[in-house]
């Protein structure tokens, strides 16, 4: 029965109605709902509407009111009120005001009149002063990774004067997030201001579950000059993270009186806070009752600036512009506060980050070459290598974590060096090395943090497709690939939560993730989807509705006639396994008892009377649960009263007793009992003879010579003579009793349908009754069915109909279909189809699916076909675009097209490329298949012909729609200009050093191809010189080893007609140059020599940048470089020692290097002594050694056990004295549980992972040659708690 229409109720007992208002009025809309905690909600333009100074909500029960404020123009809009799943809307119509209304009101309502938030509308923008601070040295970069746009509204910077209130606003949209957003507002670099909340600063949070987004507010109210500076906003959730850096600008309310210079030197306590008409405070909004605030003094250098000697009434003087970070870059701190009052900086605590910073960029670090990056990132399980490169090869680097230092144990960290390079491996990465990590040499240090992102989590195992049936509960479960992962629901795009009725609840077990929906209903039916951050997986969950749906009958109960202490069965077979049904007995229930059994398997029904009575005669009907049909069906009981005549009489059949004619077919379903039940009549009794077959006189001949006592069976179908039955199988029995003949077959099979004769005899005569049996079965199973087609969510199939029908006309059939990878198998219609061609609907693009089909006939269904070959539904692709010609000439034309926007799931195949001449509808194409590349060209065209082109794409689905030229395109050859593009480093003289090779491409345009020639220095080219290659776009030019006559200009000449372009190319090789000419020693003089020499002759193509001096000594004949890349042609030589003999040479530089050759001085020259002597002062050699002596002691310790434990102490003493360590006076050095380290006099002592058995008193002794020193100390070792201790301890 379909299922009658429900009648929409309204939440609402009074709807807000449609209002005009007068510009500046105020208008209220009020609703009221039928439940008092029912939950509205306002919204204009489809936009959720939030209280503030614009619009304000009330409720008060079940009453709710809308109040709009200071109406605009803007303010007509439509509006709407929401209760559950009612929603009214309603419109406000704004009139202007009439011109003649009174200035008063006007100004009244001005007055009246709210500003906007300083959030949206932060004021005029400023001038930048001059001497502000840059934002980049306000805010250093963020050096957090993988920034993802999580804003959709960023707060903007803003100005705002002392006094008076402002709000930033952040907004972040969560619909991709899995995890709420988490918001920390900073100011500056650190400061953390969600601990400041209170009078001075305010923050909010609110959420709109329509859009999904969070919005955050920062609200500073009555904001004061030290307030002023850059802010930071964060938002992170789970593994993403942004930020947004802004500036706050406050500005001095200008004072109407005097300055009074006795207000800077009052305390900021609350008693004597007030200063010019206004209050300051700290920056976290609470008292300081000890600080001195000299702010009020300070004032921006765009107004007047007051100094104390102005206070005393003196002429102001003017200052002029001067780099005020110079000056305090050079000052002492302590000029600091003087210079920024005289200057006009307000943020002390910004200008002293600044200063640090700058003195932080002038020091250069003399250990690393290359610090670390400020950020790494890495996966979850990989391995990550971070690396530095140090200034000194031989130096040792230490890493910390956190400020522990990193061991070498284990394969967790793998510490490298190579060369200056230093490396830290870690791998494995986990949530815990997600860290600060710093690399230290020395003094110097570099910081780096690393931040471990958790990989995407990935669908394992996908939902299943699912129909039920209204009422049952369903359950979608997956599989994810990590424990614990989070995971968001949809329905139909929707994200679903646990919602107060509980209709839906989410599992999860260990992967495993499952939607329970409880009582589904129609409306539950649809697409369900999981996401995680990794993946996603659909299904579709369809709800049928058992009564809409009306329950088929496969097979009805029949008329029975038996016989006493016989057997009666009444069966039923319908569509549906889960209905159950009641038997009743004219009207009167049926209840099992020792001869009644009812029994219900799958979808047959079975009512079984053992032994029947006369009182079990009587109408009997079947009522299915839940349906407003019966199946009904008589049972006759028999009994055959047989008077004695002594006479005999000739045999008789009374095949009317059965309600039956001796035309009448009985009908029996394969697999059920066949009985024949004949009433005969006889004296003496007649012998009874069963045949089967369809030419009875053959039977009768056959059967007259084979009379036999005994009943006869024989069963054998198919042939074309009748046979005599006889008990050749268990199946067939025949039993002849006082008046009755029963033939039985039990389970009849299809071979067993035909034509049953029976003869009786008896010396009196004989009788004989044909009797038609028809059997009827489910029909054989369809062929398998074949995909005639596929779209985007769908696909037509079809299938060949049975071989055999069963015995009974095909009603229709039933297909099915699942995924590949499934084992459900989902019906997708559920009343019999008539047709052999079935499209099916509300797939998923993209995924692989198999159809099978199921045959019905009133008997049943059959058994389903085999499935179809694996199909995915995709859609043609979206047409390509840009399709342009690139090229044409007399017989050809190059096309080019961009992929098409849309591929969908399937993989591009190709293109298919097709014209057609002007005028006709004939399109042929332009090559046999398809092309890949998004370009072809088509040969061989007719000159002069007009033809139009088209491109498609093709995927699984077949073709796109085309893309087609606008206009048809002639083929013809079109005359191009010669244009010769000439690169631009071509453009200025190419040197080569001679040896190199020589390439260089020119490329030019023409139409048809030009004639190209190139020429050198005006004359044409020799090949010998250089090689050309030519093509319809460029040419090449290249020397394969370059001499000095390569030099020269070289022309190229592009030619169709008499029209040309020309362009040239200089080429300069050079080598290296000859040595210098004409050395010669011009003048000696003390320890002095001056040298002068001429320009080589041989400069090697190129000019001489300099020359290198060298000297030696005759003795030993090392030379010296004196003067290198010197470019004089005379130099002094200096410094020379007396007594020695030198001699010297020149080496000329060009651009290439030296010259191979030197110039060597042919004279040596002596350097003359001058006779002085100098006897050195003699000196006592000082004696600085000295007995050891500690001068840090050891400390008494107390540790836990289990962890590494060093004891340090400080020594002195010359020579290095010999140190020994001790535990409890016994010799430790050579016990490998300790290590012993010393550095600069620090000695060190480390224990590694100690027990209690390791406490008591250790002694460091040093020793030598002047004497020997003693330091000692106690440690206690104590036992680790265990985890049940401190739960206990906890607790």
């Amino acid at each position: 029965m379909p299922e009658p229409a429900k009648k929409t109720v309204s939440a609402f007992s009074k709807k807000p109605k449609t209002q005009e208002a007068e510009e500046g009025s105020c208008v209220v809309f009020e609703a009221e709902t039928e439940k008092s905690e029912a939950k509205v909600k306002w919204q204009c333009n489809s936009k959720d509407i939030a209280s503030g100074n614009k619009y304000a909500i009330t409720a008060t029960g079940n009453k709710h009111s809308l109040t709009i404020k200071h109406i605009t123009v803007e303010d007509a809009n439509v509006y709407a009120v929401i209760a559950g799943g009612s929603k009214v809307k309603f419109e406000l119509r704004v009139v202007s005001k009439p011109a003649e209304a009174p200035a008063g009101e006007t100004g009244k309502a001005d007055q009246g009149s709210v500003p906007p938030p300083a959030a949206s509308t932060q004021g005029e923008t400023s001038a930048a002063k001059p001497d502000a601070q840059p934002a980049e040295d306000a805010h250093p970069p963020d050096t957090r990774q993988d920034l993802t746009g999580l804003f959709t509204e960023k707060p903007q910077c803003g100005e705002v004067t002392v006094g008076e209130n402002i709000t930033f606003v952040a907004k972040v949209n969560a619909e991709s997030l899995l995890k709420k957003p988490s918001v920390k507002w900073f100011k500056g670099k650190w400061m953390d201001l969600a601990s400041k909340s209170g009078k001075h600063l305010q923050l909010k949070e609110t959420y709109d579950r329509n859009t999904k987004v969070y919005t955050f507010e920062m609200q500073i109210i009555a904001a004061k000059p030290n307030f002023a500076g850059g802010y930071r906003c964060e938002v992170s959730s789970k593994d993403k993270f942004d930020s947004c850096n802004f500036d706050l600008v406050v500005h001095e309310a200008r004072a109407t009186e005097g300055l009074d210079i006795r207000a800077a030197f009052r305390r900021t306590s609350e008693g004597g806070k007030k200063r010019s008409g206004t209050a300051t405070s700290s920056t976290d909004g609470k008292d300081d009752s000890g600080e001195l605030d000299f702010s009020a003094l300070l004032k921006k250098r765009s107004e007047s600036l007051l100094t104390f000697s102005e206070v005393g009434n003196h002429k102001s003087n003017s200052h002029p512009d001067v780099d005020v970070w110079n000056i305090l870059s050079h000052a002492p701190p302590s000029e600091y506060e003087k210079i920024a009052f005289q200057h006009g900086i307000t943020d002390l605590r910004g200008m002293l980050k600044r200063l640090k910073k700058m003195k932080k960029e002038e020091k250069k670090s003399e250990a690393f070459l290359k610090k670390l990056d400020p950020a790494y990132q890495v996966l979850k399980g990989h391995k990550i290598k971070l690396g530095v490169e140090v200034a000194n090869e031989d130096v040792e680097v230490k890493w910390f974590k956190n400020g522990q230092e990193i061991q070498k144990s284990g394969s967790k960290y793998i510490f490298e060096s190579v060369g200056n390079m230093r490396y830290l491996t870690i791998n494995h990465c986990s949530l815990a090395d997600d860290a600060a990590y710093t690399c230290v040499i020395g003094e110097e240090k570099c910081t780096t943090e690393l931040f471990v992102k958790e990989p995407p989590v990935t669908i394992v195992k996908n939902l299943e497709d699912q129909m039920v049936m209204k009422g049952e509960r369903v359950e979608l479960e997956c599989e994810v690939s990590e424990e614990g992962a989070n995971v968001k629901w949809e329905k139909d795009g929707v994200e679903l939560t646990r919602d107060e009725s509980l209709k839906y609840r989410f599992k999860k077990d260990g992967c495993k993730h499952v939607l329970i929906i409880n009582e589904a209903t129609k409306e539950d039916g649809g697409h369900y989807k999981v996401k995680t951050n990794g993946g996603e997986s659909v299904a579709e969950l369809l709800v049928q509705d058992c009564t809409e749906k009306e329950l088929e009958i496969y097979q009805s109960i029949a008329d029975l006639t038996v016989k006493a202490k016989d057997q009666a069965v009444f069966k039923c077979e319908v569509s549906d396994e889960n209905v159950k049904g009641t038997w009743y007995k004219n009207g009167v229930e049926v209840k099992p008892n020792a001869r009644t059994n009812i029994s219900h398997i799958g979808r047959i029904h079975k009512l079984t009377i053992d032994e029947v009575k006369p009182e079990d005669e009587g109408d009997y009907t079947f009522v299915p649960d839940g349906y407003a049909f019966n199946l009904s069906a008589k049972l006759n009981f028999l009994e055959v009263k047989i008077d004695f005549v002594p006479r005999q009489d000739p045999p008789k059949i009374h095949l009317d007793c059965m309600g039956r004619t001796s035309d009448s077919t009985i009908i029996v379903v394969a697999g059920n009992k066949l009985r024949l039940d004949v009433p005969i009549t006889g004296d003496p009794a007649p012998t009874v003879i069963w045949t089967k077959g369809e030419k009875r006189n053959q039977i009768f001949n056959k059967s007259f010579n084979n009379i036999s006592l005994k009943p006869i069976l024989n069963l054998t179908p198919g042939s074309s003579q009748s046979k005599v039955i006889t008990e050749g199988d268990g199946r067939v029995h025949v039993e002849s009793t006082k008046g009755h003949c029963i033939f039985t077959i039990e389970g009849a099979e299809r071979q067993d349908e035909g034509i049953y004769s029976v003869v009786v005899r008896n010396p009196a005569g004989e009788d004989t009754a044909d009797i038609s049996v028809k059997v009827v079965d489910v029909p054989d199973p369809p062929q398998a069915p074949k995909i005639l087609s596929v779209g985007e969510d769908s696909c037509i199939v079809q299938w060949e109909p049975p071989l055999f029908n069963g015995g009974d006309p095909i009603i229709g059939y039933v297909v099915e279909r699942k995924k590949l990878r499934s084992y459900r198998w989902m019906r997708l219609n559920f009343d019999p189809y008539p047709e052999t061609t079935f499209e099916a609907k509300r797939m998923i693009e993209g995924m692989p699916y198999e159809m099978r089909v199921y045959a019905v006939n009133s008997i049943g269904m059959s058994h389903h076909s085999p499935a179809s070959q694996p199909f995915v539904p995709v859609a043609p692709t979206s047409e390509p675009i840009g399709l342009h010609v690139e090229d044409i000439s007399d017989t050809s034309i190059t096309l080019k097209w961009r992929a098409p926007e849309r591929i969908g799931a399937a993989k591009l195949e190709g293109y298919g490329v097709e014209y057609c001449k002007e005028g006709t509808d004939e399109w042929i194409p332009a090559i046999q298949g398809l092309t890949e590349r998004p370009s072809m060209t088509i040969k061989n065209l007719t000159t002069g012909d007009k033809l139009l082109f088209r491109v498609r794409a093709y995927n699984m689905a077949g073709p796109s729609s085309p893309a087609v030229l606008a206009q048809p395109v002639t083929i013809r050859e079109i005359m191009q200009r010669p244009k010769i593009w000439l690169p631009r480093n071509l453009r200025q003289t190419l040197i080569k050093k001679v040896g190199e090779n020589v390439n260089v491409l020119i490329p030019f345009q023409g139409k048809p191809r030009p004639k190209i020639t190139w020429s050198k220095d005006g004359q044409p080219l020799d090949p010998s010189i250089a090689s050309v290659r030519n093509s319809d776009f460029d040419s090449i030019f290249f020397i394969r080893k370059t001499e000095r006559k390569h030099s020269g200009q070289y022309d190229l000449k592009v030619q169709i007609e008499n029209v040309e372009d020309t362009a040239k190319i200089t080429l300069q090789i050079v080598d290296l140059p000859g040595p210098p000419e004409a050395l010669k020693i011009a003048d000696v003089w003390g320890f002095n020599v001056a040298l002068e020499w001429k320009q080589p002759k041989d400069n090697g193509n190129c000019e001489i940048t300099g020359y290198t001096v060298q000297k030696a000594d005759k003795k030993t004949m090392e030379w010296f470089t004196v003067h290198d890349h010197y470019r004089r042609t005379h130099c002094v030589v200096s410094d020379l020692i007396m007594g020695n003999e030198y001699i010297f040479r020149v080496f000329s530089i060009n651009l290439v290097g030296l010259s191979p050759e030197p110039l060597t001085t042919k004279d040596s020259v002596f350097i003359q002594k001058s006779g002085i002597d100098y006897k050195s002062p003699t000196y006592r050699e000082h004696d600085f050694s000295e007995a050891p002596k500690f001068t840090h002691p050891l400390v008494n310790r107390s540790i836990i056990a289990g962890y590494n434990a060093t004891l340090s102490c400080a020594v002195r003493g010359i020579p290095k004295p010999k140190v020994t360590w001790y535990k409890n006076k016994m010799d430790i050095s050579n016990e490998a549980k300790y290590r012993m380290l010393s550095k600069q006099g620090i000695l060190t002592l480390e224990i590694r992972k100690p027990c209690p058995f390791d406490g008591g008193v250790y002694m460091c002794k040093a020793v030598n040659d002047k004497g020997e020193d003693v330091v000692e100390c106690k440690l206690e070792v104590r036992p680790q708690i265990a985890k049940e201790e401190k739960k206990e301890a906890s607790k």
